[in-house]
């Protein structure tokens, strides 16, 4: 169970879960600022740059890693390995859109879609519909930040503004979606910020929304350190961000629910109609040489797999 969670929660763009929106853009940012890096998203930066949450922003400085392995190499690599596991996950979301386009599909939805930009930043073939859903507040902040740089949509972008426990796909279907029309999905950092029924509920929600020939593509949620574990890198992490003199907006492990009656995806997909593959993200990472040694490191059971599917 989540510590600071409840059925009802709500949060704009720097809290609770959505601030955790601001580190994955920060993450892209590095990366797109870096040498030889794996993606390209020009508006990351713009998007956290002002976004209030304190410690994420601090991502943005190139000598971050530095400045922490000066403090604790252990956290820094730690850091490190975040930054890249952040940039291969979006390397391998990206290319399943480009395989779900290249198919034919024109339709597609981004769940809980935080501040993500692949609407503005992919080349979307014409007559792509992009639906992201997520909290009104997260919403309403990319699209100030972008609007208020002149950046617009590669793509017909469509906001749907409503919580995932909530009856989104009437929103959804009242935004313009056709359930008859195949659709590239994504839940891309969602999944583990949901109790097991909540994620048994949305895969059943899309199964009842995906026409035959729409593919899904789905972090898992992963298995978590152990509490002494996670206490021990809580109280490391606090002593960096009080020396470098940021503050921490939250702990993301006390937003995550530790189910351990979550479905493992891909086997619910298959039993579902679906047909489905994973690649573990520890795979992906050292096939792309951008793995780095961790704790727990050599335990392949702490990190999540990256699941695509196609509907039948």
């Amino acid at each position: 169970m989540s510590a600071l969670r409840t059925d009802d929660d709500t949060w704009d763009i720097a809290t609770s879960v959505g601030s955790t929106a601001v580190m994955v853009a920060a993450a892209r940012a590095a990366e797109t600022a870096g040498q030889d890096p794996l993606i390209s998203d020009p508006y990351a930066h713009l998007l956290v740059a002002d976004a209030g949450t304190g410690i994420w922003e601090t991502l943005l400085d190139g000598s971050l890693v530095d400045k922490v392995a000066a403090i604790d190499p252990e956290i820094a690599a730690v850091y490190h390995h975040m930054r890249n596991y952040q940039a291969v996950r979006t390397h391998f979301f990206d290319a399943f859109f480009a395989d779900a386009t290249a198919a034919g599909i024109r339709q597609v939805v981004i769940l809980a879609s935080g501040l993500d930009s692949r609407a503005y930043r992919l080349d979307w073939p014409a007559g792509t519909t992009v639906y992201e859903i997520d909290q009104p507040k997260v919403l309403e902040y990319k699209e100030r930040v972008l609007s208020a740089a002149g950046v617009t949509p590669s793509a017909q972008r469509r906001t749907v503004a409503i919580d995932l426990r909530q009856d989104w796909p009437t929103a959804l279907t009242a935004a313009g979606f056709d359930p008859a029309a195949p659709t590239a999905w994504l839940a891309e950092g969602l999944l583990m910020y949901l109790p097991a029924d909540a994620q048994d509920r949305l895969f059943e929600q899309i199964t009842a929304l995906s026409a035959p020939g729409s593919r899904i593509a789905a972090e898992t949620a992963g298995n978590h350190r152990s509490d002494e574990r996670r206490e021990q890198l809580s109280e490391r992490f606090k002593k960096i961000a009080d020396t470098i003199g940021v503050a921490q907006s939250v702990d993301i492990q006390d937003l995550i629910y530790a189910d351990e009656d979550r479905a493992p995806v891909r086997e619910w997909l298959d039993g579902h109609g679906w047909r489905a593959a994973a690649q573990p993200a520890a795979a992906e990472m050292r096939r792309l040489n951008r793995w780095v040694e961790v704790p727990m490191g050599d335990d392949a059971d702490a990190f999540s797999d990256f699941v695509t599917a196609v509907r039948a």
